[in-house]
């Protein structure tokens, strides 16, 4: 992991004690909420239906065994026990009191941690693929070009007050775990046919209010360019954006209107013609940063755990879970274990503070001290031993943290919506909690494959629905809450936008409406392992939606 050097304690103690003099001035009432705004906003810092909500950045998704225990520390001490994980590899206190946020944010930097350009029209926390450094299909792990981005945009003088936020994403393995093309600039790692290593670029992706597909700007950009050509994105952004419209912001709608070619080209222009000698990345820098992630020492093992193999033929339960939740890592003998944020019927991203510790507990102790936060908003174990296995079961089904679940169908990824956001209009989790108690974590979950369910609670999509093999949208219409279907979306390389299915339904009638949705599904797919999307793209929309508004013929929908 990287550590913070002399100037990163130094710029982050400075922004803790800048803004505890802001704090305090709020509090005495010198400062207004409307003049405090921008200030909390530039701290992570938000002011939600009932009270602030603190925004902690986790760089591309990782954290150390000593960074959870804090958050775990802090849930107690100023939260109410417990954290939110969001699809942003965030992670979001729901209740700090203003005058506590200070000392909250003094006690992240602490640990190397902060919740700076977690909000506003800036560069927001770059992220990464959740199995980064460890997945077996890796080219290259992608969190030193994140943490490089990072560092060259932390407070950017030219970048800091943009026409919108701007959301950054790095990818290093043949399969996208970091919805590259659904960013504002993606950056996957690709080899040229010398082998050299570089990037294939995206730009103006994103979802929201109007949600796009990013455009391939470069097959191939070389390493040492990635900063030259961000840069050169981003000032064509900043300088064409639009400011007088907030909706119109964004720079996939700069490239919509301008057109793809012609942004591609105005791109190449500006990198072209900056002076881009002080933002190529000189080989030994890359290696130093490099250095920081260098993977733990893996001896390799059997790829076959006799330990394992015991345990499963007589524990269905483990054997669902190493199932579902553990991958194959680089390294023979070792996995990948995806931690379930999603117990059925539970509340989607919540951990209790117990169960960060719980998790820092078996980091240190199996998984070379790291931990990772995934965008579909669960914990990952990256480094564990196939051998400690069932001792890692054992310590998270006491935890609360075995649901065998992973990528399933009761996997819902939610945002905190009406219960929680000031803009929200409507409510998400227990829409989600419905979804999950319905279809479970047993044997039809199973034989469904993975069918990726996201809901968001407003047209700003943090739920990601539009992304989802089946997406939902909480609406209000007429005093009522209503909710919207998408079928078909993908959050992988072939990423695609979910189409609207029809009218909404009511809250109560969401349920049914999944359920028609998979049972046509279960019906309609050419062999039992061939996945929903896949169906839904060989089928098309239609014997869905017939599905659908037949069986709610007479409803008032």
């Amino acid at each position: 992991m990287y550590r913070y050097d002399e100037f990163d304690r130094a710029f982050v103690d400075g922004r803790v004690a800048q803004f505890a003099d802001q704090v305090g001035r709020r509090l005495s009432g010198e400062m207004s909420e409307e003049q405090f705004r921008p200030h909390r906003l530039m701290n992570g810092l938000y002011l939600q239906l009932h009270a602030y909500m603190l925004r902690i950045a986790v760089p591309y998704g990782t954290l150390s065994s000593r960074q959870m225990r804090k958050l775990a520390d802090i849930a107690r001490k100023y939260d109410r026990g417990y954290g939110h994980f969001t699809t942003r590899q965030n992670l979001q206190f729901n209740w700090p009191a203003l005058k506590d946020v200070p000392a909250i944010l003094a006690e992240l930097a602490s640990v190397e941690m902060h919740a700076i350009q977690t909000s506003g029209n800036c560069i927001r926390n770059v992220t990464a693929d959740h199995f980064a450094g460890a997945a077996a299909d890796e080219l290259a792990d992608p969190r030193p070009y994140a943490e490089i981005v990072r560092q060259w945009s932390s407070l950017h003088p030219e970048f800091s007050f943009l026409p919108r936020k701007f959301k950054i994403a790095v990818n290093g393995a043949a399969s996208d775990r970091a919805v590259v093309q659904a960013h504002d600039i993606g950056l996957q790692l690709v080899r040229d046919a010398s082998g050299a290593l570089g990037f294939s670029v995206w730009v103006g992706g994103g979802l929201g209010r109007t949600p796009m597909v990013g455009h391939k700007v470069r097959d191939f950009l070389p390493e040492a360019d990635l900063l030259a050509y961000v840069d050169a994105v981003l000032r064509v952004y900043n300088l064409e954006g639009r400011r007088d419209n907030k909706f119109k912001a964004r720079i996939k709608i700069l490239v919509h209107e301008t057109g793809a070619e012609a942004i591609r080209e105005e791109i190449e222009r500006e990198f072209a013609a900056a002076p881009n000698a002080d933002l190529r990345l000189p080989d030994e820098e890359v290696a130093r940063i490099r250095a920081y992630f260098a993977p733990p020492p893996l001896a390799p093992r059997a790829a076959v755990s006799d330990a394992c193999r015991a345990r499963a033929a007589k524990d269905a339960r483990f054997a669902d879970f190493l199932a579902a939740n553990a991958l194959p890592h680089r390294v023979p003998g070792h996995c990948i274990v995806t931690v379930s944020l999603k117990p059925i019927g539970g509340i989607p991203g919540d951990a209790s503070a117990d169960q960060m510790d719980a998790v820092a507990d078996l980091a240190e102790a199996h998984s070379g001290d790291e931990i990772r936060v995934s965008h579909e908003q669960n914990l990952v174990l990256p480094h564990v031993p196939l051998d400690d296995l069932p001792a890692v079961y054992d310590r998270l089904a006491a935890a609360g943290l075995a649901t065998p679940n992973a990528g399933l169908i009761s996997d819902v990824v939610a945002c905190p919506g009406l219960d929680y956001c000031a803009l929200a209009t409507a409510r998400s989790i227990p829409v989600a909690q419905a979804l999950s108690s319905h279809f479970g974590d047993g044997a039809r979950a199973r034989s469904l494959g993975p069918v990726k369910i996201k809901i968001s609670g407003c047209i700003n999509a943090c739920g990601h629905h539009h992304v989802a093999g089946i997406g939902i949208l909480g609406l209000e219409r007429k005093g009522e809450e209503t909710y919207q279907i998408t079928l078909g979306g993908a959050d992988d390389e072939t990423c695609s936008i979910g189409q609207i299915a029809g009218p909404g339904f009511p809250r109560e009638g969401v349920v049914d409406a999944v359920e028609a949705i998979v049972a046509t599904y279960e019906q309609l797919r050419a062999r039992p392992d061939e996945i929903f999307i896949d169906t839904f793209r060989r089928v098309g929309m239609a014997p869905f939606k017939e599905a659908l508004y037949d069986r709610s013929a007479g409803q008032d929908i």
